[in-house]
C-alpha cells in the first residue's frame, strides 16, 4: 500500500486543492509568506502535511472543499475523482469504503450549495510553497508572532498545534508552552476540553503514520 499520495490525477486533471484567501487582506507580508492577526477562514491548502484522511468526517470535508475549489466539475468528474481519493493504493485514506457509500456521500456533497464555503479553520500565519525553512524556523516564526500576546486563547493554542502536527512532530502540553514562550500552566489555564481531544486526535494521527512506515 502506498506510503506517499500520488497526486497524478489531480495534476493530470488540473484539479485545484489549494487557495489562498481571496478577501482577507494580510496586515504583514514577508519573503516567507503572509501573518493575518485577526486570523483567517479563505486560506485552503488541502494534502499540505502528510497527515491521511482517517474518518469518514474527514472525507466528507475533503470532498466539500474539492468540489467548492473546482466548482465547474460535473458530477460524474467529481465521482471519478472521489473513487480516486478513497482508493487507499493512491496514499489519500487510511481505511476501505464500499461504492455504495462512496455513491452516497458523493450524492450528499453534490446536494450542498456550493456557493457557501466549507468550514475552514482560521490560521493567522500562511508560509508559501518553498520557502526553504526548516521545521525549527517556522516554529519559530509562529512563536514569535501568535505568542507575542502572552495571553494563549484557545484559537491560538489550536492553531499551534496545528503548525506541530503539521511538522511531524508529537503535540504536547510543553511543546505548546514553549513555542508560545508562556508556561505550561497558562496553557492548561487556556486550553479547552474541545482543544484536549483534538490533540489526541492530532497525536493519534501522527502515530498511525509512524506505524504504516514500519
Amino acid at each position: 500500500m502506498s506510503q506517499f499520495r500520488n497526486m497524478e490525477y489531480l495534476h493530470k486533471n488540473r484539479i485545484v486543492y489549494r487557495r489562498g484567501p481571496v478577501q482577507d487582506a494580510p496586515d504583514e507580508t514577508y519573503k516567507w509568506g503572509w501573518y493575518y492577526e485577526d486570523g483567517t477562514h479563505e486560506n485552503y491548502a488541502l494534502f499540505n502535511s502528510k497527515a491521511k484522511i482517517t474518518t469518514f468526517k474527514s472525507l466528507k470535508w475533503h470532498l466539500h472543499t474539492l468540489l467548492y475549489l473546482n466548482p465547474e466539475m460535473n458530477p460524474d468528474r467529481f465521482y471519478q475523482l472521489a473513487q480516486y481519493i478513497t482508493d487507499q493504493n493512491n496514499g489519500f485514506v487510511t481505511f476501505n469504503i464500499d461504492p455504495e457509500r462512496l455513491k452516497d456521500i458523493v450524492d450528499k456533497v453534490l446536494e450542498r450549495n456550493q456557493d457557501f464555503a466549507p468550514p475552514n479553520r482560521k490560521r493567522k500565519i500562511i508560509f508559501k510553497d518553498g520557502t526553504g525553512l526548516s521545521t525549527t524556523d517556522k516554529l519559530k516564526i509562529v512563536g514569535s508572532l501568535i505568542g507575542k500576546n502572552k495571553n494563549a486563547n484557545p484559537s491560538d493554542i489550536y492553531e499551534t498545534m496545528l503548525y506541530i502536527h503539521d511538522e511531524g512532530r508529537k503535540v504536547t502540553i510543553r511543546e505548546v508552552a514553549k513555542i508560545l514562550g508562556i508556561t505550561t500552566r497558562t496553557v492548561y489555564r487556556n486550553i479547552t476540553d474541545e482543544l484536549k481531544k483534538e490533540k489526541d486526535l492530532l497525536n493519534e494521527a501522527l502515530q498511525h503514520r509512524k506505524l504504516r512506515k514500519v
